[in-house]
């Protein structure tokens, strides 16, 4: 087979240019997590198409230039809706004659990879979010998810984790012999403290300069902790919480009416709810301390965000935010699933504002090393192109 590029671009094109589809799960993920890297490879000359789950945050690509593409993707083991992807993503990559297809997030990572196998793409990149056989589950369900990232790992011709210790997994395990952490990265000049903001921003949201603010950003979904920080807020003197976010409409659980009723009714003015906001680095630049008590991660972009701001991190000692918190310099880590040490940590924080101070600037040098967003993009580019 002679393997073309197809006509059209998304920027200019030099020698040597590629053309390279980027495949993952949801709009959500599309525009937060690839969005800057199509722009970074597109800035570098190569000619960059998305595909993934049609959905509203797509548009903000869309108007950027890039030609995403809408597939079927679900978010779920169902053999039926994985097929339908499946045959998706073939005809899309027999119609676009991609030189790279690049895959991200376990299961349309996995389809992407097969299917630029199926097809004879030249070259084929994954960028593994997370192994799902590191989560929380059944042991059937952890199984066949290693059999599977296995197995494509050696159809992988350039793999990367967003987190060290994975890639290392990768590598223990015999998924893919050089796998590369890569990291994450944020824009320092968006993710930035900002203590002109700070008085109008708390202005807007109705609390005053003395309050102390803990933020939350993420999915409202259950394993992102929100039942234990609930609790833990109920034993966190005076201190607000914010809970930036919301849940996509592919989200599996329940919505934990439940907690959230009762935190409501115990928490009362202490508990503002934002739902899903643009404006985030305004909001982290009016808060005090940043909390993401998730059961597992990848590498989490929020607490990158949080680091950029100067802000104090109490997290959950697991993979991702143990490689991101420094314990007792940038911020706190806790036992994943309990309230009672996770209220412990951000009452250390609520009552010392000299530690929140030194954490904060602590932690935003340590996102100025290790994730600012160029840097980790020009690693990126370089083993892709």
């Amino acid at each position: 087979m002679i393997w073309r590029r197809s006509k059209g671009g998304s920027g200019k094109e030099a020698p040597g240019s590629k053309h390279i589809l980027e495949i993952t799960n949801v709009d959500f993920a599309m525009r937060q997590f690839l969005h800057p890297l199509m722009q970074a490879l597109r800035e570098a000359g190569h000619h960059v198409e998305g595909g993934c789950a049609e959905g509203p945050h797509l548009a903000v690509l869309r108007e950027d230039g890039f030609v995403v593409h809408a597939l079927p993707m679900a978010r779920s083991f169902s053999p039926i809706a994985q097929i339908r992807a499946f045959r998706a993503l073939v005809r899309l990559i027999r119609q676009t004659r991609p030189d790279l297809v690049h895959g991200h997030m376990p299961i349309s990572g996995f389809l992407a990879r097969v299917a630029g196998w199926w097809c004879g793409v030249p070259c084929i990149a994954y960028t593994c979010h997370g192994f799902l056989f590191n989560q929380p589950g059944s042991l059937k369900r952890r199984v066949l998810s290693f059999l599977l990232e296995w197995g494509a790992g050696q159809i992988t011709n350039r793999y990367m984790t967003v987190s060290r210790a994975e890639a290392q997994d990768a590598r223990r395990l015999h998924i893919h012999h050089a796998a590369r952490g890569i990291g994450n990265g944020r824009d320092p000049d968006q993710y930035k403290p900002a203590p002109a903001l700070r008085s109008f921003v708390r202005k807007e949201l109705g609390l005053t300069d003395d309050q102390v603010v803990i933020i939350a950003v993420s999915r409202i979904v259950r394993h992102k902790g929100y039942p234990e920080l609930l609790r833990a807020m109920e034993n966190v003197p005076e201190a607000i919480l914010l809970i930036v976010g919301d849940r996509l409409p592919s989200d599996h659980g329940d919505v934990m009416a439940q907690e959230f009723a009762r935190a409501t009714e115990i928490l009362g003015p202490r508990l503002l709810l934002l739902g899903y906001r643009e404006d985030t680095p305004r909001l982290l630049a009016a808060a005090d301390i940043f909390t993401l008590p998730s059961h597992f991660e990848g590498l989490p972009m929020s607490v990158i965000e949080a680091m950029l701001t100067g802000l104090p991190v109490v997290a959950t000692n697991i993979r991702g935010p143990a490689e991101q918190v420094v314990p007792g310099e940038t911020g706190l880590l806790v036992p994943p699933g309990l309230a009672v040490p996770l209220a412990g940590a951000l009452t250390e924080l609520v009552r010392n504002p000299g530690m929140r101070q030194a954490m904060g600037v602590a932690a935003r040098e340590r996102a100025l090393a290790l994730y600012d967003q160029k840097d980790v993009l020009k690693r990126v580019v370089e083993i892709l192109g």
